[in-house]
């Protein structure tokens, strides 16, 4: 594995960091405790030392079965990323900015409201510790940015627990060029978690460069667009009628990807691999991408991702990807 430092920060993350999203259930069809179990302990015995998490992640259950499977495990020897910000109970008073509506395992509509102030997050960060079971978060960062709380309070509220020691970092997610700007004027941040995919690369017009010029690292999210990238569903595969992803993946031309996929699938066959690991090796060797999130709902699935390291690319084959890609002018809708 490789490892990686995160911004300015004394934090290093394994470059390819497990995405904690699926395991939770929610929004995903439902989730196997076990099989989730086993995919964070495959992912720490193949080299990845990383875990990406999140509150909403189930409502909870993401960090509680991240808790469970470290358990007994070297807690120095591995970095846990939570986040804060939405919230899906009553606590917060119908304060926030409403987001969209989510449903639980019984089908019960549950809102969902982003609310960074600086008194949910001291509560929130001590709920995710309990369900952890760990007294500190390596990387805390704000889920999605909200309009009703200012910038400021945000981070002072993140710069105070770097200081109570409960944290040993900050950063965002999905924050835009302005609002990085916004928040350098508090905190230094380590990262911003953001999406990106070889179907999603907005990023690299503004927050690309910026982060690069300030030492701040970009963690990708959604890498394999939720499996799109896989190519495993142009072969039959199905999704559960509650996946989020039979939505999701709508914004897609699915003859184009298919197209692309069948084009650079030589290449991962050449170095006996799967598309799976040839697209997470690009993603991680794009410029200013830091770290590369890659979900995984068992054990196999969990060693396959890791295994993405390992490949070796030419200048030639990553300028054949670049070049399809580039064919197209990324015009997938």
């Amino acid at each position: 594995m490789e490892y990686r430092k995160l911004g300015t920060s004394d934090l290093n993350l394994s470059a390819i960091t497990y995405g904690a999203f699926a395991i939770g259930g929610s929004m995903w069809g439902g989730n196997e405790k076990q099989d989730s179990i086993d995919a964070i302990h495959a992912s720490l015995d193949h080299g990845v030392t990383s875990i990406d998490t999140a509150p909403f992640y189930g409502f909870g259950l993401s960090e509680e079965l991240i808790g469970e499977a470290i358990k007994g495990r070297d807690r120095s020897k591995i970095q846990i990323l939570t986040k804060f910000g939405l919230v899906w109970d009553k606590s917060n008073n119908g304060k926030g900015e409403h987001f969209f509506d989510a449903a639980d395992d019984q089908g019960n509509t549950i809102p969902v409201f982003k609310f960074a102030s600086k008194e949910n997050i001291i509560k929130e960060i001590e709920e995710s510790l309990k369900r952890l079971g760990t007294d500190y978060i390596d990387l805390l960062q704000i889920h999605w940015p909200d309009a009703t709380t200012p910038i400021s309070e945000t981070m002072e509220a993140m710069e105070l627990l770097i200081q109570q020691g409960k944290i040993k970092a900050a950063g965002v997610c999905n924050y835009d060029l302005s609002q990085m700007q916004t928040a350098a004027e508090t905190i230094k941040l380590a990262s911003n978690q953001v999406s990106y995919s070889m179907l999603n690369r907005g990023i690299e017009n503004e927050l690309v460069p910026y982060s690069i010029a300030n030492e701040i690292s970009i963690i990708a999210y959604s890498p394999l667009e939720r499996g799109l990238l896989t190519g495993k569903y142009f072969k039959d595969a199905k999704l559960k009628s509650d996946d989020h992803r039979n939505g999701y993946f709508g914004q897609f031309n699915p003859a184009r990807v298919e197209d692309f996929l069948n084009k650079i699938q030589p290449i991962a066959d050449s170095k006996n691999s799967t598309l799976t690991q040839l697209v997470l090796r690009w993603t991680m060797l794009q410029p200013g991408i830091t770290v590369v999130l890659a979900g995984s709902r068992n054990a196999k699935q969990a060693i396959e991702n890791a295994a993405a390291i390992d490949i070796n690319l030419t200048s030639e084959e990553l300028n054949f990807i670049n070049e399809n890609l580039a064919s197209i002018n990324h015009q997938w809708v």
